[in-house]
């Protein structure tokens, strides 16, 4: 008898795994889809809108002034720390006195000598014993040594040389053993007041008959309200708003824009002269605007545009466009109607078409005004 022929232990095995797949006769579970990408949107809705202008600018002491040397001689000491806050008043440089010493003392005896000679013509001239022009020569050269002595005195005390105004000194111009004075007054620091500080800056004149026509057409209210706020260079904004003080009554025929100042308080000295800023400068009140965070709006080869979630959930591109700022929102004129839901956060993860979960956005609030000390209040220009 022939035997059977024997299979394989690896045959065997496959056998028996593809009988294993043909009785389980199911096909594979599908793979489950991923939920929709949460963004935030805001509703739109109407209302009203302060219309501003971020305007370029810069920074101004309050006031500056020169400390200089009015009388010539050796520095002897520097009394003040270079960057510190000084009062007016505060001797800040002396300068050797002794020369000028010397000089008033001189100038007393030549006092003292001018009126005994004064004193002792007074009872001849009562006798006729010296002339009346005698007399009046004395009075002459009495005069003459007063004068003497006021100056001498004068000179003696601006040895001593003090701050004009109080507010921050910069650094020494000059160090001790320097010769000042000699031929001119020779400039030795400077003061600048930095509280409050002044913002100049211009507006285009075209800004402003755009404004005076949306006014006359009844679109736009006149802003009233003269408070401004400063945005740093940073971006963020300066925590204490100011106040417009004036702005001039011609366009600059060079520039076409119109110079303005404003003022802002200062107690903490955190800007400074110089510093480059923006003044966002209210121009008029929109009654009716919509308004949307800056953000939100992009650009696009057919113009701006904003992503709204349409019927569904579903992600579209809305064509809009904007007629100016409010703080830091877009007043949207064209593309956008109340109720309608605009994507504020995750714009990368919704293209149009995609299916999305909005979610309510809430606006941050703004940060609280840091809680300064009182600071004794300075003369302010007339606004």
């Amino acid at each position: 008898m022939i035997p059977a022929p024997r299979l394989a232990v690896p045959a065997l095995a496959a056998l028996a795994l593809l009988s294993a797949c043909g009785q389980g006769g199911g096909a594979p579970a599908a793979a489950t889809a991923p939920p929709p990408t949460e963004v935030d949107v805001i509703t739109v809705a109407t209302g009203a809108a302060t219309l501003t202008q971020d305007l370029p600018g810069r920074l101004q002491a309050y006031r500056s002034a020169d400390v200089r040397a009015r009388v010539e001689g050796i520095v002897e000491k520097r009394l003040f720390t270079e960057g510190s806050d000084v009062k007016a008043g505060e001797t800040l440089f002396q300068i050797d006195p002794r020369n000028y010493a010397a000089t008033l003392a001189a100038a007393k005896a030549d006092v003292e000598a001018a009126r005994l000679v004064v004193e002792r013509y007074r009872p001849l001239l009562a006798m006729k014993a010296v002339s009346q022009q005698e007399f009046d020569a004395a009075g002459a050269k009495l005069k003459q040594a007063e004068a003497a002595l006021t100056r001498a005195q004068l000179d003696l005390d601006n040895t001593r040389v003090p701050a004009p105004l109080s507010g921050r000194i910069g650094r020494a111009l000059v160090t001790e053993g320097a010769l000042v004075g000699r031929g001119e007054a020779t400039p030795l620091a400077t003061i600048e007041q930095v509280d409050p500080i002044y913002a100049n800056f211009t507006q285009p004149g075209a800004d402003l008959l755009r404004l005076r026509e949306a006014v006359k057409a009844g679109r736009w209210k006149r802003a009233e309200s003269p408070q401004v706020e400063l945005v740093l260079e940073d971006g963020s904004v300066y925590a204490h708003p100011g106040r417009i003080l004036f702005s001039d009554l011609a366009v600059d025929a060079t520039t076409g824009a119109v110079s303005m100042r404003a003022q802002f308080p200062n107690p903490r000295h955190e800007i400074l002269p110089g510093m480059f800023v923006r003044v966002r400068f209210p121009e008029a009140v929109a009654p009716e605007a919509i308004r949307v965070p800056q953000r939100v709006v992009q650009g696009g080869a057919g113009g701006q545009f904003v992503l709204v979630v349409g019927e569904g959930d579903k992600v579209a591109m809305r064509p809009v466009r904007t007629g100016g700022m409010s703080g830091g929102d877009f007043l949207v004129t064209e593309g956008l109607k109340p109720g309608e839901r605009v994507i504020v956060n995750g714009l990368q993860k919704a293209p149009p078409g995609a299916t999305v979960k909005p979610v309510p956005w809430q606006r941050p609030a703004a940060p609280a005004a840091p809680v300064a000390p009182a600071a004794p209040s300075a003369p302010g220009a007339k606004g």
